[in-house]
Order: structure tokens, then sequence, then C-alpha cells
């Protein structure tokens, strides 16, 4: 299913203002990330025009506009609004005409303004619609921020998930979603993890129910958003299978496309599963800025075997 965003979200979140508000913004639908500013469209070539895109008229395009004649700039607009737009947006030093406005009402297109710079503003949108309309699955699992680095904790029901989760939180890391992730692919290298609007900011325990983190907790130990950068599946201990105990090879699981570091952890009485996580989120931000210490014990246990020879 494509993601859509209602045109009357985005004109709030980003700070629009609505100069057409007898036109309903609340059932036009925004289906593309991309933006458009015009200027080939209002010089008269349709050729390839991307017409479901946020429309942009920035000064360039309206400096041209305001220098036509008066009967080719109403037919040179008319012809753009009319082309099945979903909005067209006035970025600062720009305003639209009455008879712009009255074109916009007749054929039933928002017209918005910012008084941002429009170079601020196309980044902004793009940002933002980048964010809102990415590739989303929801997984069963628990995302906690820990030292700054999501974790996303895997495994079957009933494992340990949240209580781990919940152990975090009591050691002072934040908690972004229990039970199910919503992730969303904002680009090749990142995803971002959020829980649904019904369990955001509650955990789920078995044999004492659910649990508000936000009350008990307070605030600083939520957080509504976090990139994933590790992915721990939790699994029942088998004496029969042979475990990573080095770690010099990074193992890997794929999500929407992209690859993010996964280490399977063995489930055994005793263990701390908190402490375990909190260790491998600190390893994981050190190999990032370059210490691997799997490498750095390979490379003193082959200087110890160089030195031996050299007797």
């Amino acid at each position: 299913m494509q993601n859509v965003v209602m045109l009357s979200k985005a004109a709030k979140e980003l700070k629009l203002t609505n100069i057409t508000p007898e036109i309903d913004m609340s059932k036009i639908r925004i289906t593309t990330p991309e933006i458009n500013r015009p200027a080939l469209q209002l010089a008269g070539y349709y050729e390839h025009f991307a017409h479901e895109r946020v429309q942009i008229i920035g000064y360039v395009e309206y400096t041209y506009i305001m220098q036509m004649e008066d009967a080719r700039r109403s037919e040179s607009y008319e012809r753009f609004i009319s082309s099945g737009i979903p909005c067209v947006i006035f970025t600062t030093l720009t305003e639209p005409t009455e008879e712009m406005l009255e074109i916009a009402k007749r054929y039933n297109v928002p017209t918005l303004t910012t008084t941002r710079t429009t170079s601020s503003f196309m980044a902004e949108i793009i940002r933002w619609l980048g964010v809102e309309l990415a590739p989303t699955i929801s997984i069963h699992g628990v995302l906690v921020d820990v030292y700054g680095e999501g974790v996303l904790i895997m495994g079957e029901s009933g494992i340990g998930k949240s209580e781990a989760a919940l152990e975090l939180v009591r050691r002072g890391h934040r908690l972004v979603s229990d039970d199910v992730v919503i992730i969303r692919k904002v680009s090749d290298a990142t995803l971002i993890g959020s829980a649904p609007d019904v369990t955001k900011h509650l955990i789920e325990l078995r044999g004492i129910g659910i649990i508000d983190v936000k009350t008990l907790y307070g605030v600083e130990h939520v957080k509504d958003s976090q990139a994933i950068d590790l992915v721990i599946k939790l699994e029942d201990w088998n004496k029969d299978r042979e475990y990573d105990r080095m770690g010099v090879e990074e193992e890997y699981t794929e999500i929407l496309g992209n690859r993010i570091v996964c280490h399977q952890l063995p489930i055994r009485p005793g263990r701390n599963l908190a402490v375990i996580v909190e260790t491998a989120a600190v390893n994981h931000r050190q190999k990032k800025m370059g210490y691997n210490a799997a490498l750095e014990l390979y490379r003193r246990v082959q200087e110890n075997i160089m030195n031996k020879r050299g007797e």
C-alpha cells in the first residue's frame, strides 16, 4: 500500500499559511517526497511534468510571472493550476495576486505561503516528506536508545525482550517502543524506528500487566523515534550450536533492503541481558569510532607468535 500524507498535516508541521481557506486541505493527499519548481511549465513546456508533486514558486519563478503581460500571465497560470497539482507554495518575498488566487479557487488548488527562503524551505520539506513517505514495515520487537545507539531487540514471545528493556530503562537508557516497532527507511543507510500511537511509552510485563514508562520513570526515559544501529536477536541456548566467541567478522540482517549489524544472543539462566545489551551497544559504538577489540586481540596473538619464533 502506498504511503500518503494529508496536505493539512504538512501545512501544520511545516508552519505554512493557507491563503485559500475556502479550500478543504484535509482530503488532499501528497504521495511523493519529490517537489517541483515549475519554471519550465510557466514558460509553456509540459512534457514530463511531474504534476503529482508539491509545486514551489520561488523568487525566480515569481518575477518571471510578474513580467508577463496580463493576458499571457492569466493563460500561463491557469494552465499550470489546472494540470492536477496538489498545491502551490509561495516562498519568501513572493505573494500571489488576487487573480492567481481566483484561479486557484476555481480549480480547488490550495495556495500556501512560507516566510522561509526557497532553498531553506525546499531542504526542509524534502526531508520531512522523505520521512513521512518512507517505505514502512512493522515488526515484533523492542527498540531502546542505549548510549545514543538504537538497539532493536528481537526474539520469540516470552523470551525476555520487555524485561531487558525495562532493566535498561532502570539503568538510565530510553525506551522507544515495546512489542511492535514501526520501521521507516528514510535512506539507503538509515532506518528510523518508532512506536504505534496506541502503545507509545508502554511496556507489557507478563504477570504484572501494562506499565507506563513515562509516568513511572519520567520523560527522560522515553523517546519518540530512534535510528536503528544494531539488532540483537535473543534465542534459547542450544548446547549443540557453535556461537561466535570472537566477533572478528560482523554478521548482518536485512530490513527493508538495509543491512544492519546483528548479534545472535543465546539466553541462559543467570545471564544479565541488560548488561550484555548495554555492552554490545558500547562495543558497536567503539567499532564505529575505529577500534575493534577482537582485531586487537588477534593482533596481539600474532605479535606474540612472531616474537616466540624470533627467540
